[in-house]
């Protein structure tokens, strides 16, 4: 990833995080919160690991895999009022001869990257995560919550259509619980700006 003219790996990730330099805060240590411009938040996740168990199985298998993805910023951390909040979707599939992963975002823009180990895959789907826009004040308390599924293909065919995302479904989605599909949750908080 390209972050201020520089290529950015997952070591400089982990290091920002351990050293917390100005302009990131260290809430969870899961999750790394950066602000970016005066109205939007830049979220990094370099210790989650998704592609494991029955999802890593299925890959190897040579089936593609389908993650959804919503960053959301609440006033509390079980409120269900959103100060902001996006969503994103990337697919993974695995290349049998190669033995290498390749990571997908459908987009707009669509963005692909190949030749990845399980770790790299992680990093790059992760690393992609567009910045969510925030109307929050300097002093004002939010939490920021990652969630990440596995996506159930039959699931899937009512939110993918021909004109594109059908946003009422996709939030519809993650107005439930997950199914037994694999999923990620993680929660940081509370913030605020002015500590960013």
């Amino acid at each position: 990833m390209v972050w201020g003219g520089r290529l950015v790996t997952r070591r400089l990730w982990l290091a920002t995080g351990l050293s917390a330099p100005l302009g990131w805060s260290l809430a969870v240590p899961r999750l790394l919160i950066r602000r970016e411009g005066p109205a939007s938040l830049r979220v990094a996740a370099p210790q989650i690991r998704f592609l494991t168990g029955k999802t890593l199985e299925q890959l190897k298998n040579g089936a593609t895999v389908s993650f959804a993805l919503q960053v959301s910023i609440t006033s509390s951390e079980t409120a269900t009022n959103f100060l902001g909040r996006t969503f994103d979707r990337f697919v993974v599939s695995y290349d049998l001869w190669e033995e290498k992963f390749k990571a997908t975002r459908p987009g707009p823009p669509l963005r692909e990257f190949s030749r990845l180990s399980v770790p790299a895959c992680e990093a790059w789907c992760l690393d992609e995560i567009v910045p969510i826009p925030a109307s929050l004040t300097p002093s004002r308390q939010f939490w920021i919550k990652l969630e990440l599924r596995v996506e159930d293909p039959k699931e899937w065919a009512a939110i993918v259509g021909e004109p594109g995302i059908n946003l009422n479904r996709l939030v519809e989605l993650f107005s439930r619980p997950p199914r037994a599909t694999q999923s990620v949750t993680e929660t940081a908080g509370p913030l605020k700006l002015q500590d960013l």
